[in-house]
């Protein structure tokens, strides 16, 4: 048995390269003629050669370079205008660049006559160069370029919307850390809290116990005061870095600027649906995504993972939005627990001078007094920045 056709011998040369045996090739010709399948996907599929290989191989063969497909790959518009699908498969060629005045041509077999004539045909231009590009390539190309409208290709549809979703998932991971850096600053106001809690009850006990004050109650006080100060220290510390950039504001604005590509990947013109317009903007962002839900149309199956890839995108910007709301509540939960925790010690230091009277442990109810202003003060700049959003939260619809 020996390779005769012309077909076959564009892949003798893998047999001087060591790649496989002559043997093997015959082989691998006789199954693809036997099963009625391109000798390529047999060489790749069963034999493990790798595409690059039988690409060089093949410009070896032509003497020309090789293209390979890819999906975001800029083909110009005019290019594709008048191409038939059916009529290209058959031929087994494709347009794949514009360089000026050159278009060139993936091709199965770049020196073919009628492939030649076919492409003076169809596309009109000075020069033309032809590469030569495996037939499952070629499938792709054709598959995922002409079942679209020219200016709405598939191949670089599904590429932008996976840019977006990667966009999309780096902004709600820097929410999570700053729903983190919330948590962690709650965290510090619980030592906080606890610290001026065992400040008050040495202060009150002092001040009750008529016997000679005990020394265990200024190792209390103490032990209050180091727990305050390593409460502050951490919050500040986290204060200063994370939490004051960016502002609420701010947060809405970029969650809005991550779901833009619907503007680009959505053509919805009237969903028949009308929801009453909100006063704030991200809740108006979240109504709009409802209408974007569920977009799967009756479609070849040729577009229906696009269709599945935008679907997939509005349901992580549902996600996006849902994260920015999480991570602004966050901020509210965290000025809440300052408000609650310095009423509660304005109030505590207030009672005590008004029912103990002055001494020198008043100064102790002053410091319980300022320090609740304080955390009143720093709770009410997080959380009234917010309030607005609380009534304004849209329902998310889940898609059937």
């Amino acid at each position: 048995m020996s390779v005769n056709n012309a077909s076959d011998r564009r892949y003798g040369i893998l047999t001087e390269w060591g790649v496989l045996t002559e043997k093997a090739l015959v082989e691998a010709d006789f199954t693809s003629s036997a099963r009625g399948i391109p000798l390529e996907r047999v060489l790749i599929s069963e034999y493990g050669i790798p595409k690059h290989i039988l690409l060089q191989a093949l410009s070896e063969f032509y003497s020309c370079p090789f293209v390979e497909y890819d999906e975001r790959l800029p083909i110009p518009r005019e290019l594709l205008t008048g191409l038939d699908g059916e009529r290209l498969s058959i031929q087994q060629w494709f347009p794949v660049i514009k360089d000026g005045n050159t278009v060139i041509i993936a091709a199965n077999d770049p020196t073919d006559p009628m492939v030649r004539e076919e492409v003076r045909k169809f596309i009109k231009t000075e020069k033309y160069e032809f590469w030569v590009a495996l037939g499952e390539d070629l499938q792709w190309f054709i598959q995922d370029f002409l079942h679209a409208k020219p200016g709405f290709l598939i191949g670089t549809e599904r590429t932008g919307l996976a840019f977006w979703r990667n966009t999309m998932a780096h902004w709600r991971t820097r929410l999570a850390c700053y729903r983190t850096d919330l948590a962690k600053g709650r965290t510090n106001l619980a030592f906080l809290r606890w610290g001026l809690g065992l400040i008050a009850i040495s202060d009150t006990l002092m001040r009750s116990h008529k016997f000679a004050t005990l020394y265990y109650l200024y190792i209390i006080m103490a032990g209050g005061f180091m727990l305050a100060l390593f409460g502050l220290s951490g919050y500040l510390k986290i204060r200063r870095s994370r939490l004051r950039p960016p502002g609420e504001q701010t947060l809405v604005e970029v969650t809005s600027a991550t779901v833009t590509f619907l503007e680009n990947y959505h053509f919805i013109d009237n969903t028949g649906t009308y929801i009453p317009s909100k006063q704030t903007m991200l809740a108006r962002l979240g109504d709009f995504l409802s209408d974007h839900c569920t977009i799967l149309y009756p479609s070849p199956s040729s577009r229906e993972r696009t269709h599945l890839a935008r679907e997939r995108n509005v349901l992580a910007a549902q996600r996006t939005v849902a994260a920015c709301y999480r991570t602004i509540y966050a901020r509210a939960r965290t000025g809440l627990a300052f408000i609650r925790t310095g009423v509660s010690f304005a109030g505590l230091g207030s009672g005590l001078m008004h029912y103990f009277g002055f001494s020198l442990l008043t100064a102790v109810d002053v410091f319980l007094i300022s320090a609740g202003v304080l955390m009143m003060m720093d709770g009410w700049l997080w959380y009234m920045p917010v309030r607005k959003e609380q009534a304004e939260i849209p329902r998310c619809p889940v898609p059937e």
